[in-house]
């Protein structure tokens, strides 16, 4: 990231310097004398091209005349009809359209400038026209040189104005190759500190360019020719240039000191440089043309001195002393400035100059030396001071100080004007200023008045005159705050005053907080085709409109279709190759601005390699060289080689071998037979590129395999036969036309011969063996360039047979509830009939001991590999109390035996397996039920069932309690005793043999809190006030059904009035209803205990506090599962209310209600 402030150092101090020295300047309105505004350099140089401007600008009241010399005399320019000049204006143009030449002007020209109160007068300037001249023509002898001798070839071009600028180049315009032995002296001329053969060619051409015609001119070249030895001779340095010890050398003041040092020997020698009695100026002084020239910028007195350069090889050294003068042309310590003056009134103009030597000074009036003008009582000359006392209206003038000596001049204009006038603000009036916070900041008040007026500052308008603290004011009229801050705001009064009169004027100032970027952006590298995003987060005083804008590289950019732009951030989608640079986010306000820059760069796939070219070529190798594509600013990591080639797989590229990525010739190894093409691909961090255009085919000769077949083995698909196989030599394994292989075997442990056989397949099969017997085989791969290595000797067998023997006296010992170990005889090898792999033990549960058990009778295998006389294994994961059967067999790789005799065996009883599942429930408030079923795997005859449970609470538990049931008991009842209580709860089945598996759960939570929330629901007012409402709109909807079942037919009332209704309504024939008592026999049923009545901790069962049944009739009124109320709004009849009610049941809201139940 790269942040630009919104201030600058260097002009701030410009600024700060001008306000320190600035002069009063007159208003155009006023009558003054003229002043030079413009004009040209001293030497001044014109290309004869064009036309030639000489200018000379001046401004004055009333404007001012112009006139001419050249050469010291008047220059008419009337009578010249190729000279001009412009309107209100001195400066002169000299057109050539209508002839002349550009050179019959050359001369030196100065302008005067003159209206009533004087003339002023720029400086001579010295028109000279540039010149291109011709090389001239000579014949150059080739030049003959011995190797490791030193040579200078000269240049000598020819004297242009300006100078023109040389350089080195072959007649195909090459530049010549300049190291540390050759390079280019300032003169032009080439050096070279010893020669090489390679240095012999016949167009070492010096060129020289001009810049005004912006021609090059090439000299005749240089042939050199070099005289070779077998062995060349060292040398010690030598000076080439400079000659001698020492030289000397004058540098103007403020230029640039150029030191030159070149030296010959063999080995070319190492330039340094010192200066005697001190250090070289480190931040002024640079080295260049491989330390052979030493340059000091902008030199000062200080840099005169000795200085020294050393050539050193390894056969000595050799020293040159150069010694610097520094000389300055005239500079200004007291430039004098124009004065202003009233009558009467005293003042002094002041020149003062230094330069080496001392200039000398003299004063002019007007154009004309003081001492030849008109005299002036009231001005008194001394030195480089002019002192002025009582002067008078009238005496206006412009003079003119010249400080010169030998290196040049200095010429300043500073008239003198005399006037009467009263104070006068020259600025706006009422101006309002904004700064920004902590800034330095000047409010500028400008004036005049004659004479000079008095100005101070006041801030609103109390107090005494600003000037101290963090003020301070300039005798311009500017008042500067250093450091503006929220308590400087205000309206700050500028007071001109003098003995004339006064003027003033008001600034406002308002101080106002930076506008500043807080989330500047970050650099990033994204992949061409992605998306980037800058993030530009800025802050600004919210009383200033404030705008944020984007630039690339300094330029707008245009937002569109594709890059988008919010208020925090800018958005490059689809990246490509022209998005990369450095994107500015800028936030301005009127008086600020912050910006903070982030370069984009993006990552591109490398272009792919070009030219491959194959070099020393060998047998099986080739050595590839290629030239690097464009990384596209991602480095290539490493390249890919691939070949193809027209034998095997014609057209189908394949890797043959990667390389780092800064390698770019390689040496491939290859395989025989083979017409090879490559390319090469380059990957980088984002992926691979193109791949290169082919290189030329390179065919490598034939030769024998290599390569042994891999793979080789003999086993029988066949009880009679054996199979030999093996895998066939890759393409580029063959090496050869006509591949094949020869293959030999013979029974192992035999002296027989080997047999063989020739084969380009890759198997063979050896017919009417015996029955799994040992073999020996090997293999060979030949072509018709010979035959390859043998492998090594690999046994294989032919094929097998179904075994002819049985395991006997198959039995058991140690027979437990899930394991028993097996017993049996074991057969006789040959037996066998092929390769033994195991006793393979088949069994299957029979029968449970278990009533009604429902179980699968899988038949199960287990293998036993041994090969003891006594062979013994275990049976295990056998389920306990089952009745099962089994027998063994012998297996080889492909068959198994007769089977042994059959075995029945019964395990004993074991602990069952965990319930088949166990649920947890709540039934009521204060109790859980828990419900389970038997295990699917019982392992026994169940005696019951074990349940442990604790209170938990968190990690600690309460006393455990134990609860035991009979086999057919499925489920409990548990009381709590606190409603909040959570239980752990571990149930077991049970066998004679213990107790099984547990299956552990957790009682879910219920607490406290979830009942005094209902509670606390239900004694509100607005909810009691809700359900009534409800309860109410409901009781209305009835009401108007009853009246309309009313209309519809007759409704016969017993007259008994405590009679229960029906829960069926009965229709007569006629349409009406008959309602009929249901509770004859329903005493029993009041009886029983409520289904949602609780277990103690105990087992008894007792009827809950909280029964429903006062809530409803009887006992319909129940819990859910989960607690909540079955017909929770069902109406309790208040038994002395309904035998105290007189009214007709047809017409009772309540009974009304009953009758739709």
């Amino acid at each position: 990231m790269m942040r630009r402030g919104s201030h600058w150092a260097l002009a701030f101090m410009s600024l700060l310097l001008w306000r320190q020295s600035a002069t009063i300047e007159v208003p155009n309105d006023l009558k003054q004398p003229p002043t030079i505004t413009k004009q040209s350099v001293k030497d001044y140089i014109v290309d004869p091209r064009d036309n030639i401007i000489i200018e000379c600008e001046a401004k004055g009241n009333p404007v001012p005349t112009f006139s001419w010399r050249r050469n010291g005399k008047f220059f008419n320019t009337v009578k010249d009809l190729r000279v001009t000049m412009r309107k209100r204006s001195g400066t002169l143009e000299i057109g050539f359209r209508n002839g002349g030449r550009p050179e019959d002007y050359e001369g030196e020209y100065q302008c005067f400038a003159t209206n009533d109160h004087g003339v002023a007068m720029s400086n001579k300037i010295l028109l000279r026209v540039s010149k291109a001249p011709l090389w001239p023509k000579e014949v150059l002898e080739p030049v003959v040189v011995s190797e490791g001798s030193s040579l200078v070839l000269p240049c000598n071009p020819p004297p242009g104005l300006p100078p023109p600028f040389t350089f080195w180049m072959s007649s195909m315009m090459i530049p010549i190759r300049q190291d540390k032995r050759v390079s280019m002296g300032l003169n032009g001329d080439m050096y070279f500190s010893n020669v090489v053969a390679q240095d012999a060619q016949n167009d070492y051409s010096c060129n020289a360019r001009f810049l005004f015609t912006h021609t090059i001119q090439q000299k005749n070249p240089f042939t050199l020719k070099v005289l070779t030895s077998r062995k060349v001779a060292e040398s010690t340095p030598t000076f080439l240039t400079p000659s001698g010890s020492e030289s000397s050398k004058m540098v103007l003041r403020d230029q640039q000191l150029l030191l030159e040092c070149i030296a010959a020997g063999l080995p070319t020698p190492a330039i340094k440089w010192f200066k005697k009695g001190g250090d070289l100026p480190a931040q002024k002084v640079k080295f260049e043309n491989y330390n052979k020239t030493m340059k000091i910028v902008a030199v000062s007195e200080e840099d005169t001195g000795e200085y020294v350069c050393m050539a050193t090889n390894h056969l000595g050294s050799i020293r040159h002393s150069i010694f610097v003068q520094v000389k300055a042309a005239p500079y200004w310590l007291d430039k004098p400035t124009n004065l202003v003056l009233a009558p009467e009134a005293n003042g002094r103009l002041v020149c003062r100059a230094n330069g080496n030597p001392k200039p000398s000074i003299r004063w002019l009036v007007n154009g004309i030396p003081i001492n030849s003008s008109l005299p002036d009582p009231s001005r008194q000359l001394m030195g480089d001071t002019i002192i002025f006392r009582s002067v008078q209206m009238g005496s206006s003038a412009v003079y003119q100080c010249n400080a010169s000596n030998q290196h040049g001049y200095l010429l300043a204009n500073a008239f003198v004007s005399v006037i009467d006038m009263r104070p006068r603000i020259l600025g706006p009036k009422n101006q309002l200023i904004k700064v920004i916070e902590n800034n330095r900041t000047f409010l500028d008040c400008p004036f005049f008045g004659s004479p000079i007026p008095d100005l101070r500052w006041f801030k609103n308008g109390q107090g005494s005159g600003l000037d101290g603290g963090h003020y301070r004011a300039y005798v311009n009229g500017s008042l500067e705050i250093q450091r503006a801050r929220a308590q400087d705001e205000g309206t700050y009064t500028c007071v001109a005053s003098s003995i004339l009169g006064m003027a003033e004027n008001q600034v406002r100032l308002e101080v106002k907080e930076p506008s500043r970027i807080v989330g500047a952006p970050e650099h990033q590298s994204a992949i061409r085709g992605s998306t980037a995003r800058f993030d530009c987060k800025v802050k600004f005083d919210p009383s200033l409109a404030a705008t944020v804008t984007w630039t690339k590289d300094d330029k707008p950019i245009h937002l569109g279709w594709r890059l988008r732009k919010d208020e925090e951030s800018l958005t490059v989608p689809n990246v490509n190759e022209g998005d990369e640079g450095t994107y500015t986010c800028t936030v301005e306000t009127e008086i600020d601005r912050d910006s903070a820059s982030a370069r984009l760069t993006v990552l591109d796939l490398p272009d792919p390699p070009m030219d491959l070219e194959l070099s020393d070529p060998a047998a099986r190798s080739v050595r590839l060289t290629w030239i690097p594509g464009n990384d596209h600013r991602s480095p290539v990591t490493e390249f890919l080689v691939q070949f193809v080639e027209d034998r095997w797989e014609p057209g189908r590229w394949q890797d043959l071998a990667t390389y780092p990525g800064d390698l770019n010739s390689v040496i491939l190894q290859l395989a025989p037979f083979v017409n090879y093409q490559f390319r090469v691909i380059a990957i980088n961090q984002v992926g691979r590129s193109a791949a290169s255009r082919p290189s030329p085919q390179y065919q490598t000769s034939s030769a024998a395999p290599d390569v042994i077949p891999r793979g080789l083995r003999g086993w029988g698909s066949q009880k009679d036969n054996m199979e030999i196989t093996w895998e066939p030599l890759l393409d580029l394994e063959k090496n050869g036309p006509n591949l094949h292989y020869a293959v030999w075997w013979r029974r192992k442990d035999s002296d027989a011969e080997w047999s063989n056989v020739t084969t380009t397949g890759t198997k063979h099969v050896v017919h009417n063996t015996q029955t799994y017997v040992a073999y020996e085989m090997k293999i060979q791969a030949r072509n018709d360039l010979g035959a390859g290595p043998e492998s090594n000797v690999v046994i294989g067998h032919s094929g097998e047979d179904r075994p002819t023997g049985a395991p006997t006296e198959l039995r058991l010992s140690k027979v437990d509830s899930t394991k028993a170990n097996v017993h049996w005889k074991p057969v006789k090898q040959e037996s066998v009939r092929g390769e033994f792999k195991e006793y393979r033990l088949h069994y299957w549960r029979e029968a449970s001991h278990v009533p009604a058990l429902v179980f699968s009778k899988e038949n199960k295998t287990k293998g036993f590999y041994t090969t003891v006389a006594e062979p013994s294994g275990i049976l295990s994961d056998l389920v306990p109390f089952s009745r099962y059967k089994m027998f063994m067999v012998v297996a080889n790789n492909g068959y198994q035996g007769p089977p042994s005799n059959t075995v029945e065996f019964s395990t004993k009883e074991g602990v069952p397996d965990a319930p088949s599942f166990f649920r947890i429930k709540r039934r009521g408030l204060d109790s859980i039920h828990l419900e389970w079923d038997k295990p699917l795997e019982p392992n026994g005859l169940l005696i019951g069932y074990q349940l442990k449970y604790q209170t938990a609470n968190g990690s600690r538990e309460g006393r455990p309690r134990v609860e035991t049931f009979l086999p057919n008991v499925t489920e409990f009842t548990l009381r709590l005793p606190d409603r909040s209580s959570r239980y752990n709860f571990y149930l077991s089945a049970l066998t004679q043999v213990g107790a099984g598996e547990v299956f552990a759960e957790e009682s879910p939570f219920f607490g406290n809190e979830a009942y005094i929330d209902q509670v606390d629901i239900a004694t509100q007012g607005w909810f009691i006030g809700l359900m009534c409402a409800i309860a109410l709109i409901i009781l209305i909807l009835l009401i108007v059904c009853f009246i309309k079942r009313s209309r519809g037919g007759k409704y016969p009332v017993r007259d008994k009035k405590d009679l229960p209704l029906d829960s069926v309504d009965h229709k007569d024939p006629d349409g009406s209803f008959e309602y009929q008592n249901q509770n004859k026999n329903s005493s029993d049923e009041d009886n029983k205990p409520l289904q949602g009545s609780q277990t103690s901790l105990e087992g008894n069962v007792k009827e809950s506090d909280d029964s429903l049944v006062d809530y409803g009739e009887g006992g319909d009124g129940q819990f859910n599962e989960d607690g909540s109320f079955i017909g929770q709004y069902t109406v309790k009849k208040d038994k002395d209310e309904t035998e105290g009610n007189e009214s007709s049941e047809a017409t009772s809201p309540v009974n009304a209600i009953y009758s739709l139940a």
